[in-house]
């Protein structure tokens, strides 16, 4: 008996994101090719794999892309993300250095008669998950300062209580250590001047 070309009701997108070496590819290949990779290669822009389930008695295709880690990929992996009927964020359990400061923004806010998730439901999810949530609208700028300020004002609390460390590599940090006090404020090389050594 032929098969169907089609044999799934529905396809849905799915992407896998996280930063570098927390296993997207390996729990990929695990769900696809149910085997686990012992030396998973970092991917280099986007992986695709495919699977079909079922779900209530209807067949679903999964088209899942497992996006790059790595921050010079992040061009290439963000064009994937438009259009994704599910998410999946990865983290390492084994490491506590990925504490990204998530932020939710409810964005639109300017158009408030077509509201369809309400505040208190997105407040509610932000809080039972960890994260901060403001409503802002890019149209109008209300809220957008305020989403930039409190992330940074949560990562600078963060440095300061010792639970960011900015010796990571993936911190995500650079300190720009302070000049001396009224020296040059920049590591530029200084113009010598005549007859000095200096």
């Amino acid at each position: 008996m032929a098969t169907a070309p089609y044999n799934y009701s529905y396809i849905f997108k799915y992407i896998i994101i996280g930063d570098m070496g927390v296993g997207k590819s390996c729990l990929l290949h695990q769900f696809t090719e149910k085997k686990f990779m012992a030396d998973c290669p970092h991917t280099i822009g986007v992986e695709f794999g495919t699977r079909i389930i079922e779900v209530s008695g209807q067949k679903i295709k999964l088209q899942i892309w497992d996006t790059a880690g790595q921050e010079r990929f992040r061009a290439v992996t963000r064009s994937y993300y438009r259009g994704a009927a599910g998410a999946l964020m990865v983290y390492d359990i084994t490491s506590s250095e990925a504490a990204t400061v998530i932020i939710l923004i409810g964005n639109k806010a300017d158009l408030e008669a077509q509201r369809d998730v309400t505040y208190e439901e997105a407040k509610q999810f932000a809080e039972e998950n960890g994260l901060l949530f403001l409503e802002a609208s890019a149209k109008t700028g209300e809220n957008v300062e305020d989403a930039f300020l409190e992330a940074a004002k949560k990562i600078y609390q963060n440095i300061q209580d010792g639970s960011l460390d900015l010796n990571a590599a993936e911190s995500g940090v650079q300190h720009k250590p302070s000049a001396p006090q009224g020296g040059p404020l920049s590591n530029e090389p200084q113009p010598q001047r005549e007859g000095c050594g200096c």
